[in-house]
Parts: C-alpha cells; structure tokens; sequence
C-alpha cells in the first residue's frame, strides 16, 4: 500500500450522477503531483434503487482518519445530503472526540434531479459535519472560468451537477471541470498544510 498523502473522495451514488462526478474530483486530485486520490463510497440503508458502483470500495473510518483532506459528494435530499451518508459521518464521532480531522482541507459536491432542487442549499448543509471536525472548508473561486460558462451545475461552495429527473443528462463539461478543479483545490491546500 502507498505510503503517499491522499485525498478521500467519499461519496454515495443512486442513479450514477454523483458517482460520475466523484470520478472526475478523483481526476482533479490525481493532477498534483505528491497526493493521490483514494476514492470510496457508502453503502445504501436499503437495497432497493441502490447504484452498486463497482468502481469504488466501502469508505471506512480508518479511511477518514488518515486521509489528508476530503472531498465529500451526495445526491440532493430535500436539500441536504442522503441519508447513508450522513450516516457514515454521524458513526465518525470518536475522530471528533480525538480532534482527528481538525486543520484538514475538505470541499463538497452535489447531484440534483431538477435544476433548483436544492444543489446550494445541500453543499452547504454538508459542510456543517465537516466544520464541526474542525476542516477547513475549500470551495470554487470565480477564477475557475468554468464557473462563469455553467448552465446547469456549479456554485462557488462546490461542484454540482443537473442529473434530470430520468437521471440521464451526463456531466457536461463545465460541470465536469468544475469537478476538478475543486479536488485539485482540495489536493494542493493538502500539501500546503503539509508543509509539502
């Protein structure tokens, strides 16, 4: 097993938007050199409409805790995350308790079925956990020209997506970009607290 500093990109995916997006923050933390990505998922509370993403492997506390930043993602909820993801934070208290993650760098993403289903509204809600572990949060400046160019997903407190109702409409490549820069964001300010 490497012994190189990585990024956890956690995420939870039902109709593949997220995971889709998830890949491409991966793309953007492999583009610093010194840090790789180490992408995981969370299981779904049911089975049914699950999206078994044979890409990544079950996310585990131990990967939270030596991670070297975070990039969390989830589909949209009624405005906030899902709920197996939530559940996997609420289950990381022993770090809080331990102040394991405090000083690290961490970003969000999100995945809606309608165009204003709540993609700002999530991305800050899940951005409270993390604050409460003491992370530092890293978002999307306006100088990611992509930002400007969007028409359906991005927002200056993280990478989002426009999945449709059907689930269908694959990331564009503003969305896409965005991705990516907000995991290369997350990588580099890792390195820079690493003294790297």
């Amino acid at each position: 097993m490497s012994t190189q500093p990585y990024i956890l990109v956690l995420y939870y995916s039902r109709e593949g938007g997220t995971a889709a997006m998830a890949k491409q923050v991966a793309r953007g933390v492999e583009c610093v050199i010194g840090i790789e990505a180490r992408l995981r998922t969370v299981p779904g509370l049911s089975s049914q409409g699950y999206d078994e993403d044979m890409m990544a492997l079950p996310a585990t506390q131990e990967d939270l805790r030596g991670c070297a930043g975070l990039v969390l993602g989830s589909p949209t909820r009624f405005g906030n995350m899902a709920a197996p993801l939530k559940q996997f934070l609420d289950d990381s208290s022993a770090l809080w308790l331990q102040g394991a993650l405090i000083d690290r760098p961490a970003g969000v993403f999100t995945s809606t079925s309608s165009l204003h289903g709540g993609q700002e509204s999530t991305l800050l809600t899940m951005m409270l956990p993390l604050m409460h572990h003491g992370m530092v949060m890293v978002g999307v400046p306006y100088a990611v020209p992509e930002l400007r160019a969007t028409e359906a997903g991005g927002t200056p407190y993280g990478a989002s997506h426009w999945a449709t109702e059907t689930g269908d409409r694959a990331l564009d490549d503003n969305e896409a970009a965005i991705c990516r820069a907000l995991g290369r964001r997350v990588a580099e300010w890792a390195l820079r607290g690493s003294g790297a």
